[in-house]
């Protein structure tokens, strides 16, 4: 269960981005400049959260490819959020842990335990319902733009497996090499471009080290212990927590727009299948604990 545990801790923490991103001093920020400024410095602070705190500095040639659909997967989102909807381009990407179980079984011929089986049916039939409504909703399509939000989610399977492999690696080490990789690219669009003031420094140290920074330690930790596709399908609880945050705290504003019918049914689905894999897996512990009594 601390596998588990830790999966959905990082879940919570990167639900937070709505919190962050939709906050009224980040909003000031230029709508051209904002994204590339939001992503840039976010992992600038994650870099320099978990940099002096590396124990060992080790290199895999699996480090490559990680750190490559990292930034990928960063660069494919942002494009995805500046030419469709947001909630369209963050449930498109969390296609990923059907994209982990195909890779997963392609590659290393590991396939979901029966105690997984029935999150991913609901999380399939869940995105399904959420999607077509997101679609219907939509008035004219962006192919480039729904093409990135798939790039996006077929780069973060990419990750989570890459990370599962590099469990013996230094967590701090693998989070530092995504965010230093993800902060190179963007450098010379965004130290050209605007520079955050005041509060707005604040902000952006907060999202990178408990948005992006913490959590991905949690989910690498995670990986030591659990499968890539489990903590793929648990990782889908962020999702379902993003718009929970954006109304408890930006609610009030007179720009903010409510989840759809849509999202909130296949998010309740999607949320029943993460609390039937727990219980599945909780039931399974206490009968292994009883039996070995």
């Amino acid at each position: 269960m601390t596998g588990r545990i830790l999966v959905l801790l990082a879940a919570f923490l990167w639900s937070t981005s709505g919190l962050f991103a939709k906050s009224p001093a980040l909003a000031e920020i230029p709508q051209d400049d904002r994204a590339v400024c939001l992503t840039f410095w976010r992992a600038v602070f994650a870099c320099l959260m978990v940099v002096f705190f590396i124990r060992r500095w080790t290199f895999d040639w699996r480090m490559l490819p990680m750190a490559a659909c990292f930034a990928i997967m960063t660069w494919s989102f942002i494009s995805a959020l500046v030419h469709i909807e947001a909630a369209l381009a963050i449930w498109l990407q969390y296609v990923a842990p059907a994209w982990v179980v195909i890779f997963s079984w392609l590659f290393f011929r590991e396939s979901p335990d029966a105690t997984s089986r029935p999150m991913l049916a609901f999380a399939v039939v869940g995105l399904g319902i959420i999607l077509v409504a997101q679609f219907l909703a939509i008035e004219q399509f962006s192919a480039w733009g729904i093409s990135a939000a798939i790039i996006s989610g077929v780069t973060f399977a990419g990750v989570v497996i890459f990370l599962r492999r590099l469990k013996d690696c230094d967590a701090l080490l693998l989070v530092f090499v995504n965010q230093a990789v993800t902060a190179g690219l963007l450098a010379p669009l965004a130290l050209t471009g605007y520079v955050p003031h005041d509060i707005q420094w604040l902000y952006l140290a907060g999202f990178g080290v408990f948005q992006m920074g913490l959590p991905y330690l949690l989910f690498a930790l995670a990986l030591r212990k659990i499968s890539s596709h489990e903590a793929s399908g648990l990782g889908m609880l962020e999702p379902i927590l993003v718009p929970v945050w954006v109304y408890l705290a930006w609610g009030s504003q007179p720009d903010y727009q409510p989840p759809d019918l849509g999202t909130l049914v296949g998010g309740g689905l999607i949320l029943g299948g993460l609390v039937l894999q727990l219980s599945l897996h909780a039931r399974r512990s206490w009968s292994q604990t009883k039996v070995a009594k």
